[in-house]
């Protein structure tokens, strides 16, 4: 969660970002894809609600989208037990193979594929002349930890 406020607050902070059609693009592609991680190791129920990124005609209702997952995912990650986190469970857009890891794994791999996409869009954000925040887990924990500021 922190990672991504950090992320979105230098975004928003560079005009030519705000306006980057690629850093937009890549914005949603991690927000959905999260999403689609927690829908994985919850109930699945409902049906996962797949989005674009023209659902949303401002960059701010795609933060708030960013938003309400990393609020969903706070409470789920409070209810979860070491055995559930070991429990296996199939991941649906892997067919053939199929593909079986456990909740723990399918988690890790949310945060590292989150943290693939928040690099480039670093890298790009660089390109347009802003300034990228260290978002490694080590600065998180050299802070202190802090709570995600999201504005």
């Amino acid at each position: 969660m922190w990672a991504d406020a950090e992320s979105w607050r230098a975004i928003e902070a560079h005009p030519l970002a705000r306006e980057d059609r690629t850093i937009r693009e890549r914005l949603h592609h991690i927000h959905i894809v999260q999403r689609a991680f927690r829908w994985i190791v919850g109930t699945r129920e409902p049906t996962f609600a797949m989005t674009t990124p023209t659902d949303f005609a401002t960059l701010g209702e795609l933060k708030a989208y960013a938003r309400e997952y990393h609020d969903e995912m706070a409470a789920f990650l409070a209810t979860l037990t070491s055995d559930r986190l070991d429990a296996p469970i199939g991941v649906p857009w892997f067919k053939n193979p199929p593909l079986t890891i456990t909740v723990a794994e399918a988690l890790t791999q949310c945060a590292m594929h989150s943290q693939h996409h928040r690099g480039q869009n670093a890298t790009r954000l660089r390109e347009l002349g802003g300034e990228p925040p260290a978002t490694d887990l080590i600065v998180w924990y050299w802070k202190g930890r802090p709570a995600a500021a999201w504005s």
